[in-house]
């Protein structure tokens, strides 16, 4: 298996396990904690789904175009064009929300500076594990497995 298809595999089960931590986190806490919390998981999920398109895709770009959807997103909550698809669909509601609140703007920039240093991570040991003598090339500046 190749390392971009290796990367959108990795991608696939993440964003799976931010949904589930999304909605986990409206079972277990409640208040702000699942609220905050879930909008940070937002721009992560938007951040990994940008990972599962562009697998080549730099850390700190991909960290800036979550964080810019997701604020995108938000401030189309101001227009109120969100609010009457939210009221029929809770699908629609969860991916778009239904009404502006600008502490999900901090929240947001907290979920991409999470995102972020976890791909750079993952990253780095992913360039770490090649064997010693395999050919390596470098992709956006990095040296990756090829």
């Amino acid at each position: 298996m190749g390392v971009l298809a290796r990367t959108r595999l990795v991608a696939a089960a993440v964003a799976g396990g931010t949904v589930g931590a999304g909605l986990g986190i409206r079972v277990v806490a409640g208040g702000d904690v699942a609220k905050y919390g879930g909008v940070a998981l937002y721009t992560v999920l938007v951040y990994v789904l940008i990972v599962l398109a562009a697998p080549r895709v730099r850390p700190l770009v991909a960290g800036a175009g979550a964080l810019g959807l997701s604020c995108a997103v938000e401030l189309l909550q101001l227009t109120g064009v969100t609010a009457g698809p939210a009221e029929r669909s809770v699908v629609v509601r969860l991916v778009l929300g239904s009404t502006f609140n600008a502490p999900d703007l901090l929240w947001y920039a907290v979920g991409a500076a999470a995102a972020a240093p976890a791909h750079m991570w993952v990253s780095g040991r992913r360039a770490a594990q090649v064997p010693p003598g395999a050919p390596r090339a470098a992709v956006g500046g990095r040296w990756r497995a090829p």
